[in-house]
């Protein structure tokens, strides 16, 4: 039976092995109370189509009534569907991304557009990357700006007029307090919850962004018990009441300036860390601890024991 099944469909199944002097192994057929065949096998021969594998069991020598009987009566696996196209970029990734740079274009070495985050589709899953990338390069424009200020500037006021400015912004962070850490981490914390909620969403009719909403919008803080006079996005107002055509070219422009900034404060980290990473950077102060650790090592949390 193992014979016939290898035979007729050879992907459900263990096929045989070759023996080391490449002599094909003997398999012999179960009982089917119709007798017993003996035939030798080798992966190539039951290979091919089912019409090709019965050809080859009739050339065999194995019966036909044999054949019909064991088809008859043994449920055979169907084979396998063939694989289903990888799915290709959103074309709407596609033209964003021309636009953005018409030299490079579209470009994802981790094919993370194709994925499907958490199951929620691939509307979804764009959405999600095209938020991060637009927070990230917020970010990371803010950060940029802050190395150069924090390298330049001395505040007046505690806790900070204790911390000089020849010195790397990752050490003048190292050296505030961890109340000061904690104050700026939780504020932080407190932007990302407020910009995620549904219900502050729908105030500004809008969705959230792996719903079909706006990747990287921001709401407003006159939604709050307090209402505060700030918006992040557009601090001065200067897209307030911009066409449809003006908020879309500085979405790009923000886009390009956010990738810029995302590679010129790694920049600014890998030159501090590792003099000579970065040549045109190394007039800058050098820090010898791990820039990407946001307290020192004796750290605990705030209640708890270390």
């Amino acid at each position: 039976m193992a014979a016939f099944l290898c035979a007729l469909n050879p992907s459900g199944f263990v096929q045989p092995a070759l023996r080391p002097n490449l002599q094909p192994a003997p398999i012999q057929m179960m009982s089917l109370g119709l007798g017993q065949v003996t035939w030798y096998l080798t992966t190539d021969e039951i290979s091919g189509t089912t019409d090709e594998r019965i050809a080859f069991l009739l050339d065999k020598g194995v019966e036909e009534s044999v054949i019909a009987s064991v088809a008859k009566n043994i449920a055979l696996p169907e084979a396998a569907p063939p694989p289903a196209a990888a799915p290709g970029p959103p074309a709407e990734a596609i033209e964003l991304a021309s636009k953005l740079n018409p030299v490079l274009g579209y470009w994802d070495p981790l094919n993370l557009a194709e994925l499907n985050f958490w199951g929620a589709g691939d509307d979804a899953t764009v959405g999600f990357l095209r938020h991060a990338e637009i927070k990230h390069g917020r970010v990371a424009m803010a950060a940029f700006v802050g190395y150069c200020v924090q390298s330049n500037v001395h505040f007046p006021w505690a806790p900070f007029n204790s911390i000089p400015t020849n010195i790397a912004p990752a050490e003048q962070w190292a050296q505030l307090p961890e109340a000061a850490k904690w104050q700026i981490i939780l504020f932080v914390g407190f932007l990302e919850v407020y910009s995620e909620h549904s219900f502050i969403l729908e105030k500004y009719g809008q969705k959230h962004y792996m719903k079909g909403g706006k990747p990287g919008f921001f709401p407003d803080f006159d939604t709050m018990v307090h209402p505060v006079p700030l918006n992040l996005w557009d601090p001065l107002k200067a897209y307030k009441g911009a066409s449809a055509e003006r908020k879309a070219d500085g979405l790009l422009k923000e886009v390009n300036n956010g990738r810029l900034a995302m590679i010129g404060i790694m920049g600014f980290c890998a030159e501090a860390r590792v003099p000579g990473a970065v040549p045109a950077l190394s007039n800058i102060a050098h820090y010898a601890g791990d820039p990407m650790a946001p307290f020192a090592a004796n750290f605990h949390l705030p209640g708890f024991a270390s």
